[in-house]
């Protein structure tokens, strides 16, 4: 449980603390859910909502992993690719889907924390694993669904450049490009008071155990 909380630290810092990543921070979060995956392996670690929440941010590392992946194989191999616009875009929204994934699953992590201290009994039955897993879904049915939204916005765009102006090709790049920015500056917003909430509900935690 010690190598789990650090590993909680590890992301609060990278995803909540600092206001963008970095080599190191991007480089010793990926060691760490790596680590984290194979902790969660073991028979020692048993089964509830928090191990289902920490499991599922260490997986949301996958996508970082495609990411620079992809990027350290196209620049030591000198690979052509013939989409380089839409390649980039997608490695680009790939990182920001992770981020908003580890983002949600913290604060749900915090939330949880926050039930135990404060409502240990009465948030018994809310804090199952079934529940942990319907969330995490949740949460990546959501993310999912905006990556493939600011793909499309970002695809129109390359290709909107040669469509007709009446082309029914116009009509969807401005619904995309609407929804895309109105999602942008939502989670723009939304990742402000994830982070004030998760301040909140720690400074509260830690008030309760240092009074007792």
């Amino acid at each position: 449980m010690k190598d789990l909380r650090r590993y909680l630290v590890l992301k609060y810092i990278q995803y909540l603390v600092l206001s963008s990543s970095n080599a190191i921070s991007t480089s010793l979060g990926l060691l760490g859910s790596l680590y984290t995956l194979i902790i969660l392996q073991s028979a020692k670690v048993s089964s509830k909502s928090t191990a289902v929440l920490i499991s599922s941010l260490a997986k949301a590392d996958i996508l970082v992993s495609v990411s620079v992946v992809s990027e350290m194989v196209v620049w030591t191999f000198d690979v052509s690719i013939s989409s380089t616009a839409f390649t980039s875009a997608l490695l680009q929204n790939l990182l920001t889907a992770n981020t908003h994934l580890s983002c949600l699953l913290l604060s749900c992590v915090a939330f949880e924390a926050y039930l135990i201290t404060f409502f240990p009994t009465e948030s018994r039955r809310l804090r199952t694993v079934k529940n942990a897993r319907l969330a995490c879904r949740i949460i990546w049915i959501l993310v999912t669904a905006e990556c493939a939204l600011f793909q499309a916005d970002d695809l129109l765009k390359v290709s909107s450049t040669s469509a007709p102006t009446r082309s029914p090709c116009v009509l969807l790049f401005r619904f995309c490009s609407t929804a895309a920015a109105l999602l942008r500056s939502l989670s723009y917003f939304l990742g402000i008071l994830l982070r004030t909430v998760n301040v909140y509900i720690y400074y509260k935690i830690f008030f309760s155990m240092s009074n007792r």
